[in-house]
């Protein structure tokens, strides 16, 4: 069993939905939580945990106020004394068409989903690495990984704290600070209108949270998106086919085309374990010799 007793989380958009769901299972599991929302929601979660005998702290604020985050931080640190798992949860949709969409809507949604994690992650971050300890998950999804229609701005969003997720898994990798992504797939607030009722039943936020449990466990793995949803569990992987080699010549973006089978074959493709793993990959056709490298 997973215990977090000594452990004090920090979850935003706790409110409600997932991220209610979220905090009341790792306050199950022992750990002190700070539920962070914008509204009445927060103290409801707080009491929810109290109430079963757990330990947790509303603190309102939004999370694109550095400010706020910067308060939050420091009233868990002078309460609790450390900060060892980070939910960023937080967020909002603004869904419409690129064509139609106003671009202070796209503007928005990256501020809450990505700077929003950015700066609660940037909060806790010294205090993770000073005490060789942390587990940070970003919460993407598939409209990130995969694309949907209506939301540019939300996909935009999702994918980027993929791409934080890997840099940051990178350097806290020496102090033990471990960072994961989410991918969910459940009912909350933000779908009641996308999807009918009786899938939504099939999708309730309880089924994702062992997921994110997983994720913040103290032999967790780090650089993963793990998808979830309806009790499924996948990993989603950003991979590297083995490709071509074209020689320079006036006629290589055809002959890039000509061979596009061969381009695009994913037999013998790779998780790089690095940005930098993509260029000893095409030095390597080139006929540099390089140590072959997959997912570390």
């Amino acid at each position: 069993m997973i215990d977090l007793t000594g452990r004090v989380a920090m979850v935003t958009g706790a409110g409600g939905g997932l991220g209610r769901a979220h905090a009341l299972l790792l306050a199950r599991r022992g750990a002190k939580v700070v539920v962070n929302d914008l509204g009445e929601g927060a103290e409801a979660v707080a009491r929810e945990i109290a109430t079963a005998g757990g330990q947790a702290r509303a603190f309102r604020g939004s999370v694109t106020d550095l400010a706020a985050v910067q308060a939050m931080v420091d009233d868990t640190l002078a309460a609790w004394g450390r900060i060892d798992i980070l939910v960023n949860n937080a967020g909002i949709l603004r869904d419409k068409t690129f064509a139609k969409m106003d671009l202070d809507d796209f503007r928005l949604v990256v501020d809450v989903h990505l700077m929003g994690a950015v700066n609660c992650t940037k909060a806790v971050w010294e205090t993770m690495r000073a005490q060789g300890y942390g587990r940070i998950v970003m919460t993407t999804s598939s409209s990130g990984l995969y694309g949907n229609f209506g939301q540019s701005n939300y996909g935009a969003a999702k994918m980027a704290l993929v791409g934080l997720m890997q840099t940051l898994a990178l350097e806290g990798r020496k102090h033990d600070v471990r960072v994961n992504c989410l991918a969910p797939t459940a009912a909350t607030r933000m779908m009641e209108d996308i999807l009918p009722q009786e899938q939504l039943e099939l999708l309730r936020p309880e089924l994702v949270s062992p997921a994110l449990l997983a994720l913040v466990a103290e032999d967790a793995p780090t650089r993963t998106v793990l998808c979830a949803g309806a009790g499924g569990f996948e990993i989603a992987n950003i991979t590297l086919t083995r490709g071509i080699h074209v020689e320079e010549g006036p006629a290589a973006a055809e002959q890039i085309l000509a061979r596009w089978a061969e381009v695009s074959d994913r037999r013998g493709e790779t998780v790089p374990g690095e940005g930098f793993t993509q260029a000893r990959h095409e030095l390597a056709k080139a006929g540099f010799a390089f140590a072959a490298d997959t997912q570390g």
